[in-house]
């Protein structure tokens, strides 16, 4: 595939086919699928493209729509290029969106709950890291104060959550600071990898399959829903 990284021109265009008729709604945004794919990269074991586009695309991946060819060449470059960031060290620009239309306030909170969508197509992240599991924990908990699932954990548990000002501070560093911490993750299973494998034991249920818990629902609506995926 094309190593090149997309340009602006490139990446108006993926929007616009992400959107096409024959993804009958079901295709992620663009932004949420830079975060999955970030996550993708950096995780423990390899997530094969077949899974990480069937994700992004909903069923309409499978078609042979002309469109559809076109948006995996150019989904294909945009891994290629999260990946080749990632390596080098080369902080991945981050992709957002405004949380309204003409709204200057961007949608970290979906960015955010795609990173952590994407962290499990591998696994279990925290069985995985073995022993290294708190540290993990360490890393990665900004992402869960950024999509906002360790204030609604706290306050099901009833324990004593930030005051708005501090809340707002941590969250506006967390924010300023999102790239590196991206950074950060994909070295910690880099490291991990260097020093012993790690296998994946319990085989993946996607976003558009029906939920295992029985409800009926898909599992992105179900128990794959960003709020349950702490």
């Amino acid at each position: 595939m094309n190593p090149t990284p997309l340009t602006e021109t490139e990446l108006d265009r993926l929007e616009e086919l992400l959107e096409a008729e024959v993804f009958g709604e079901e295709a992620m945004r663009l932004d949420e699928i830079q975060a999955m794919l970030c996550a993708v990269v950096s995780g423990p074991v390899p997530v094969e493209p077949a899974v990480w586009l069937s994700e992004a695309l909903g069923e309409g991946a499978k078609s042979d729509d002309p469109a559809v060819a076109e948006t995996v060449e150019l989904l294909m470059r945009l891994n290629n290029d999260v990946a080749r960031s990632l390596m080098e060290n080369d902080t991945v620009e981050i992709l957002l969106y405004p949380v309204e239309e003409n709204s200057e306030e961007y949608d970290y909170e979906a960015w955010a709950d795609a990173y952590v969508y994407g962290a499990g197509l591998a696994g279990d992240w925290y069985e995985l890291a073995g022993k290294h599991a708190e540290d993990l924990t360490e890393l990665i908990e900004p992402m869960f104060f950024l999509n906002g699932m360790l204030k609604e954990d706290a306050e099901e548990s009833g324990e004593r959550w930030f005051l708005p000002a501090e809340e707002a501070r941590i969250i506006g560093d967390i924010q300023e600071n999102l790239p590196v911490i991206v950074q950060t993750l994909y070295n910690f299973w880099r490291n991990k990898r260097a020093g012993g494998t790690v296998q994946r034991e319990e085989p993946k249920v996607g976003r558009n399959d029906p939920c295992p818990c029985g409800s009926g629902k898909k599992f992105k609506q179900c128990c794959g829903s960003p709020e349950k995926l702490n």
